[in-house]
């Protein structure tokens, strides 16, 4: 179950994968298969080709991307990796937000 997304964030997420760009949007997230996750950070990008070969470069398989209809496709990022990948790509303020969340 998601929550925690304001509208704004959620808007300017899809307007950065409509305009072909990787785009990472993090916020609160309960499932039961992942009982120590408290929050996703959801990789998306319209192109898949070009968000398979971001996903490559840490250790994401092509086969992991939640493939959608309404053209939203992404990776889930989850525990260590999401914050090892965050980490890399500079998004500290994702960061901030899963700490402060996962509280």
């Amino acid at each position: 179950m998601a929550f925690g997304i304001k509208r704004n964030e959620l808007i300017e997420w899809k307007k950065k994968i409509d305009q072909g760009e990787i785009a990472f949007l993090t916020h609160y997230w309960l499932d039961d298969r992942f009982p120590e996750c408290k929050t996703v950070t959801k990789v998306g990008c319209l192109d898949l080709e070009k968000l398979a070969e971001w996903g490559k470069r840490y250790g994401l398989r092509k086969e992991w991307i939640h493939h959608r209809k309404d053209g939203y496709s992404h990776f889930d990022l989850l525990g260590e990796r999401q914050t090892e990948i965050l980490q890399k790509e500079g998004l500290t303020e994702h960061l901030w937000q899963k700490k402060s969340r996962h509280t």
